[in-house]
Order: structure tokens, then sequence, then C-alpha cells
């Protein structure tokens, strides 16, 4: 199963980007395919003008019609998601999100922002028919530091919440993955298997 990591930072070095950074990791463990795409990378006068005709804005696009899941993640500005990330929402058609598991993630200066996510930015999702909206991870930007050797610490409550909603949504991934189609003999030797344990 895919999953489509979408960041809506005009920063690099952002805490919404390490957080997507870190998740990605670890679904990557959980042996998902992953496809990144951070919105201040693709052409600001195209995105602006929504020209989804544009190459890097259509590979784009392509790629979040292929993936069964959405990982979004955004800073918080004035009480709601970045307008960079908006500007690619805006270029998505109504159904862009069907079928497809979304985990939205967000920073912010303090916990007076976190309902941003609830308000703001889970409405637009579910509004492009995703199938099933996780649970919002909201993270301060003091719950989110680089360690001694480069790596991503978190404080325990947001290490907890990161680690459910990996979890939640591997385990999802799994419950909606396609089954393998049986060979035809082995299907056939299901059969006679079957019909050798029913009674005379």
């Amino acid at each position: 199963m895919s999953v489509f990591l979408l960041g809506g930072s005009p920063s690099p070095h952002s805490s919404s980007s390490r957080l997507l950074q870190h998740i990605g990791e670890r679904l990557g463990l959980h042996g998902q395919r992953l496809t990144r795409l951070e919105v201040r990378e693709l052409p600001a006068a195209a995105l602006l003008a929504l020209e989804s005709g544009e190459p890097a804005i259509a590979r784009a696009l392509a790629q979040l019609r292929q993936a069964d899941a959405v990982v979004v993640a955004t800073p918080v500005y004035k009480a709601a998601y970045s307008g960079l990330l908006k500007a690619f929402l805006d270029l998505l058609p109504q159904d862009a999100l069907a079928g497809k598991l979304v985990l939205p993630l967000a920073t912010g200066g303090s916990q007076s922002h976190m309902l941003a996510l609830d308000y703001a930015l889970r409405p637009v999702l579910a509004s492009m028919s995703a199938r099933f909206i996780l649970p919002s991870i909201y993270a301060t930007s003091e719950q989110i530091k680089r360690g001694l050797d480069g790596s991503l610490a978190l404080a325990a409550p947001i290490a907890v919440r990161v680690a459910q909603g990996v979890e939640q949504l591997a385990s999802e991934l799994r419950a909606v993955a396609p089954r393998p189609v049986a060979e035809p003999a082995e299907a056939e030797a299901g059969v006679q298997a079957a019909l050798h344990a029913l009674p005379a």
C-alpha cells in the first residue's frame, strides 16, 4: 500500500516538516511505500494560478490519486492551516480523497491553536470524500526537539500519539490491502480438500 506525505510548511526546517518526516519513517518500517511532496517545492506562479497541467503539479496530483492514504502536515497560522497548503488543496477535485485514509498533523506555538485542526482542516478533508480521517495529531514546537544525534526527540505525550497514529494507519491499510489471488492449482487443491472434509 502507498502513502502520500503532504507537507504544507513554507520552511524546510519547520516542526511540521520534521514531524511529517518522522511519521513517514515509522510508516516505512511497516512496509508502506512512501511518496513525499512539500508544496513549497512546486512552481509558485503555477500553484497560485491553479495550473493543474503544469508538469510538476500534474505529477504531484497523479501521485496523490495513486495513494491509498495521505498524511497531511501543516503549521498553524492565525488559527488556520497554512496558505501554502490551501493553495494545493484548491487544486484538487471534490472527490480527490475518495477511498483514501487521511492522517492530519499540525504544529503551532501553543496548545491554544490545536483546535485549528478540527475546525479548519478536517472539514476541508472531509469535503473531499475521504474514506476515513484518523484522529488528528497536534504538537507545539516545544514538544518536537532534535536529539544530540540529530534524531527527533518527541515529548512523551506526543510520542504516544504518534505511535498510536502510525499503528492505526498501518492497521487500516492492512485491512484494506487486496488479498493475493490463489493460483488455479492452489484454488483447485483447496476445493478438493474442502470436498474431502465433508461428511459422506
